[in-house]
C-alpha cells in the first residue's frame, strides 16, 4: 500500500517563515496518497474509444505537419499532457518532472546531502539565515548573517537560490569550499557533504506559566517520532500545558498526520475519513493507541498556511474537543493526491480522493468563480461567511463549521493587513526585497549597541533605515514610513535581535508581539484539564498588527 500524503499549504520565527514560503508551494500539491520512496503505484493504459484516438490522432498530425512553428513530436505529445490535465480544473492535480519526484521525496523523508544551510538572497548575496542544528556547516561554526561571498573560485553575486543551492549540494562524502564575509573580513571553509536531517519540529521552548511550545512545519517521516520526544521533555522540564504550531505547515505524509493526532486521542476515535469516486468504499483512519499525555491542556495554531495534513490534524483534535483552535481559518485543502511514476522519469500526481474530518466536515475551499464569465479559477477561493457554510456538532455538541478551511475556536488576526502597512506595501512594489535588505543591513551595522534582546528601536535607527532607501533610491514617501513605523520598528527589532543574540532570542522577542500565542498561553494557564480550555470560549476576533 502507498504511503498517504493529502499534502498541503508562520509561527514566530524567520528562518521557520523561510522554509514555510519554501514548502508551501512544493509540498500543497503533492497530494494525498504519497507513493513515497520508490513510487510502485502504476496505471494502465487506457484503451481510447475510436472516434477519440482517431480526433487526437488527426489534430496532432496537423499540428506535426502545418503548424507555422514546427514542434517535435515529444512537445506536442507534452503539450497534450498538460492540455488534458488542465482541463480538470483541478489545481493539485499536475505533471512531475523527475528533478522535481527528487525533491520531494527528499522533503518527505526529511534528509539531503550537503553541508546544511537555510540561505536567503539580499543586495544580491548568498545569506546564512540559519545552518541546519548538527549539519556539516553548524559543527563548523558557520554563522547566520555570514554572507557566502564565493563557492569554490567563483562569485555568488546575483546568483538565484536554487543555482546556490545546486553549488552547494553533491553527493554524500564529496567536499565543496566556501568562502563567508562575516564582520568586514572573510573565512573559508572546506566543509564534507553529508545527510543532513530537516527537523520537522523546529523549535521546542518553555514559555511562562508553564506552557510548552512545539513548532510543527512539516509532516515528514519523522514527524511524530519528533514531537513525541519533544513534548515528553518539556513534560520533564516542567510543562502542565502544550501549544501546538501549524501555522506555515503545509501538510505532507497524511500518515503521519494521523500518527500526530493518535498521540492526543483515544483508542478507537476516528481520525479523517478518504472517500473517493463512486462506487469505491471509503476508507476511515481510527487511533489504534491510548492518548500519550491524557492531561495536557493543548491548544492547535493555524492560519491560511496551514492546510492539509495540518488540517486534519486540526479538525480531528477540533472535533474530539481534545484541543482549542486559534488563529485564523487555514488554508482548505480538502484532497488527496496519488503520486504515478512515468517511464519518462517523471510522475503524475493525480487527485483521487477528497478527506472528511471525524464528524463529517468536508473543509475543501470552493474555487473562486470570475463574476463576469462564471468561469472557476484554478487557485483555492476564499471562505464562505460562517452564516452560509455548513454547521456540525462536536463531541462535545459545540458548532464548529464545514466548507472552506478549519475555522478556529478563537479567531486571534487581521483577515488583512493594517492600512499603513498595506500602503507601505504598495509603495515599496518590486523593491520589497530592497526594503528588507536594508533592514538587515541596519541589524548589522548597529547589532553590537544592543544592551538586551528587548532593546527598543529608536527614532534615529529609523531615521537611519529610512536614508538608506533613499540611498537606494528605493524610498516611499517619508508620510507612508512613518504611518507604518510602528510594524516597521518591530521588523527591525526582530532583526536587530537575532543578529545580535542568535534565534533563540529572536523567537522570544518575537513571542511578545503574537497574539494567537499569548492568547493561548493565557487560555491554557487557567486550565487544569484539557476540557477546562473550553471553559467561557467566546469565538471572538482578536487584532494582531501585521509585521512588514
Amino acid at each position: 500500500m502507498p504511503e498517504i500524503l493529502p499534502d498541503a499549504p508562520r509561527a514566530p520565527r524567520r528562518a521557520r517563515a523561510l522554509a514555510a514560503a519554501v514548502a508551501f508551494g512544493g509540498l500543497l500539491g503533492v497530494g494525498g496518497w504519497w507513493a513515497g520512496r520508490d513510487l510502485t503505484a502504476a496505471v494502465q493504459p487506457v484503451r481510447a474509444p475510436l472516434g477519440g484516438a482517431r480526433l487526437f490522432d488527426q489534430v496532432s498530425a496537423a499540428v506535426a505537419q502545418k503548424y507555422v512553428d514546427s514542434l517535435p513530436a515529444d512537445t506536442i505529445y507534452a503539450k497534450s499532457v498538460a492540455g488534458l490535465l488542465n482541463e480538470l480544473d483541478d489545481p493539485f492535480t499536475s505533471f512531475l518532472t523527475e528533478e522535481r519526484v527528487r525533491r520531494l521525496n527528499e522533503q518527505m523523508a526529511g534528509t539531503f546531502s550537503g553541508i546544511g544551510l537555510q540561505i536567503d538572497i539580499r543586495d544580491g548575496w548568498p545569506i546564512v539565515i540559519e545552518p541546519v542544528l548538527g549539519g556539516p556547516s553548524d559543527l563548523a561554526g558557520v554563522m547566520a548573517g555570514d554572507r557566502i561571498v564565493r563557492i569554490g573560485k567563483e562569485a555568488t553575486k546575483d546568483l538565484d537560490r536554487e543555482e546556490v543551492f545546486r553549488r552547494l549540494r553533491g553527493p554524500t562524502g564529496s567536499s565543496v569550499t566556501f568562502t563567508v564575509e562575516r564582520g568586514g573580513q572573510e573565512q573559508s571553509f572546506t566543509l564534507l557533504r553529508d545527510k543532513v536531517h530537516l527537523r520537522a519540529v523546529q523549535r521546542v521552548a518553555l514559555l511562562q506559566n508553564g506552557t510548552g511550545y512545539v513548532d510543527v512545519n512539516v509532516f515528514n517521516a519523522f514527524t511524530a517520532a519528533e514531537l513525541t520526544s519533544a513534548i515528553d521533555s518539556l513534560v520533564k522540564m516542567g510543562a502542565r500545558s502544550l501549544v501546538m504550531d501549524l501555522r506555515g505547515n503545509p501538510g505532507g505524509l497524511l500518515e503521519q498526520g494521523v500518527a500526530v493526532a493518535e498521540l492526543f486521542l483515544d483508542r478507537g476515535q476516528s481520525i479523517v475519513q478518504l472517500r473517493g469516486r463512486p462506487g469505491t468504499a471509503p476508507q476511515t483512519f481510527t487511533d489504534s493507541m491510548p492518548q500519550r499525555w491524557p492531561t495536557l491542556p493543548l491548544a492547535v495554531l493555524v492560519d491560511r498556511s496551514s492546510a492539509s495534513s495540518s488540517e486534519i490534524v486540526a479538525g480531528a483534535l477540533q472535533d474530539h474537543d481534545r484541543a482549542i483552535v486559534l488563529g485564523v481559518t487555514s488554508f482548505g485543502k480538502g484532497s488527496a493526491q496519488n503520486v504515478y511514476p512515468l517511464s519518462s522519469g517523471g510522475a503524475l500526481r493525480l487527485t483521487i480522493a477528497r478527506w472528511f474530518t471525524p464528524v463529517g466536515r468536508s473543509i475543501n475551499r470552493p474555487p473562486e468563480r470570475n463574476p463576469d464569465d462564471d468561469v472557476e479559477s484554478d487557485t483555492v477561493g476564499v471562505s464562505l461567511p460562517d452564516t452560509i457554510r455548513p454547521r456540525f456538532r462536536t463531541d462535545a455538541g459545540r458548532t464548529v463549521f464545514g466548507g472552506g478551511g478549519i475555522t478556529p475556536d478563537v479567531i486571534v488576526g487581521d483577515t488583512v493587513a493594517p492600512q499603513p502597512v498595506q500602503a507601505l506595501a504598495r509603495a515599496m512594489g518590486k523593491n520589497l526585497g530592497a526594503y528588507r535588505d536594508a533592514i538587515s543591513k541596519l541589524a548589522q551595522q548597529q547589532k553590537r549597541q544592543m544592551q538586551s534582546a528587548g532593546d527598543l528601536v529608536s527614532r534615529e535607527q529609523l531615521d537611519a533605515l529610512y536614508a538608506d532607501l533613499v540611498a537606494r533610491k528605493v524610498a516611499p514617501p517619508r508620510a507612508v514610513f512613518d504611518s507604518a513605523a510602528p510594524w516597521i520598528a518591530r521588523s527591525v527589532g526582530y532583526e536587530l535581535t537575532r543578529q545580535a543574540f542568535g534565534s533563540d532570542a529572536e523567537f522570544m522577542r518575537r513571542t511578545q508581539d503574537d497574539a494567537a500565542l499569548q492568547r493561548a498561553s493565557q487560555i491554557l494557564t487557567s486550565a487544569r484539564t484539557p476540557r477546562d480550555v473550553f471553559g467561557n470560549l467566546e469565538r471572538r476576533a482578536v487584532s494582531v498588527p501585521a509585521t512588514p
